[in-house]
């Protein structure tokens, strides 16, 4: 059962993510996002981005990175075996592109219990890294919904 104490959780800034051309690639592959300023460098610039574009659903690959150290921490009690994504969500405050350096900071804004079941949500507010690797420029917000079923008797 995932552990209540850890709501209101805000964890330090991520160390960066680099975010590749060929990782954009591969995921819009991967998602089926077949636009043009997803692969190619020549249809993103002729758009006005500096490189290729991320597609939107691209951010929970930066979220779910940063919010590997809450699942991961035993304390927190998330048995990820157990558990049921119910729900993503993205706000862009604008575009994430091939070669942006970001850092995320990880809320953990709440854990409760019923019947059994423990639900947790989760934003992950998105930065551009300034020079010394801190938040920058706000990026993207995702939130997120987990639902840990319980240990079968």
């Amino acid at each position: 059962m995932a552990n209540p104490d850890f709501a209101g959780r805000e964890y330090p800034a991520s160390a960066p993510y680099s975010v590749g051309r060929e990782k954009i690639r591969e995921f819009a592959t991967a998602v089926g996002a077949a636009h043009p300023a997803h692969h190619d460098l020549v249809a993103a610039r002729g758009l006005g981005y500096p490189d290729v574009v991320a597609p939107p659903t691209f951010a929970v690959v930066i979220a779910q990175r940063a919010e590997s150290p809450y699942v991961s921490d035993p304390a927190a009690g998330i048995d990820f075996s157990r558990v049921v994504h119910a729900d993503e969500g993205f706000t862009h405050h604008r575009p994430i592109v091939a070669g942006d350096e970001l850092v995320t900071v990880l809320h953990v804004d709440s854990v409760t219990q019923r019947s059994g079941i423990s639900m947790v949500s989760t934003r992950c507010e998105i930065f551009a890294a300034d020079d010394a690797g801190a938040p920058g420029e706000h990026v993207a917000t995702v939130t997120s919904s987990l639902v840990i079923r319980p240990e079968e008797s």
